[in-house]
């Protein structure tokens, strides 16, 4: 397969589509892109249609403590082994979708991150295999209730909000996973940089390590972690994932009461 964008979108009628972009316009395909990608024939232009979430992931994995530099900003020593937890497939939003500031927190951070997308199941891959499970690569928005994780000691409610996982804004196939510049911006100012490079778990391990506790299954979203810069977002805040090689994925923080 050559180097290509795969997109999901919506077109002015309501339907739901994925398709490759191809310059200003996306071209149509039929199903999924996940075995094999089949021209629906359709063409649209890029402005005419509304960019989803590229993938509607059954789970997404996440990494803790990723990153060394992370790791020291937080104060933790390193992990032993990659540090999982999921999110619910309810927190997917996509590009200019608002992330919703929940009630119960006084404190939602932005965690930029490198995503992988998953192509064909796998159970128990070995890691020289693990790349050939890859579809490719995205930009994540790990939203994070910082407060509620602080409170509740394991990390399912701070992370588990609808609309805390911002996905997008494309499926890059072809990427080094390996030396990657990932950016946040908050309100055009810069609050992150790292660099895939710093990831204490490269991606090749944490497919092998994660398909060796759960079946991984095409869609699936692998999220490696956050670099060091972590902070709070407040709502009105526009909050952008740059990650070199891939695109920008932006969201405007809101309340929905």
């Amino acid at each position: 397969m050559p180097p290509m964008k795969i997109a999901r979108f919506s077109t002015p009628d309501g339907s739901e589509s994925y398709g490759v972009i191809d310059g200003k316009n996306i071209l149509g395909i039929n199903g999924t892109p996940y075995k094999s990608l089949d021209y629906s024939g359709a063409v649209y232009p890029l402005h005419s249609v509304k960019l989803l979430a590229p993938c509607a992931p059954s789970k997404i994995v996440c990494l803790g403590v990723n990153y060394h530099g992370h790791a020291r900003e937080m104060g933790h020593t390193l992990p032993t082994a990659p540090l999982i937890f999921l999110k619910p497939s309810t927190t997917v939003i996509g590009p200019e979708e608002g992330i919703i500031y929940p009630p119960m927190s006084q404190r939602v951070d932005y965690e930029a991150e490198l995503a992988v997308v998953i192509k064909k199941s796998g159970w128990r891959i070995s890691r020289e295999n693990a790349l050939s499970h890859v579809l490719g690569y995205t930009c994540f928005n790990d939203i994070t209730a910082r407060d509620l994780q602080k409170i509740d000691g394991q990390w399912t409610r701070a992370k588990g909000f609808d609309s805390f996982a911002s996905i997008g804004p494309w499926i890059e196939t072809e990427a080094d996973p390996g030396n990657l510049i990932v950016e946040t911006y908050l309100n055009d100012e810069r609050k992150q940089q790292g660099n895939t490079s710093d990831l204490i778990y490269p991606v090749d391990y944490l497919i092998h390590f994660i398909s060796h506790v759960m079946t991984l299954l095409p869609g699936d979203v692998i999220a490696t972690g956050t670099p060091s810069g972590i902070g709070p977002m407040q709502v009105g805040d526009t909050v952008e994932i740059r990650i070199s090689g891939i695109g920008s994925l932006k969201n405007r923080v809101i309340r929905r009461d």
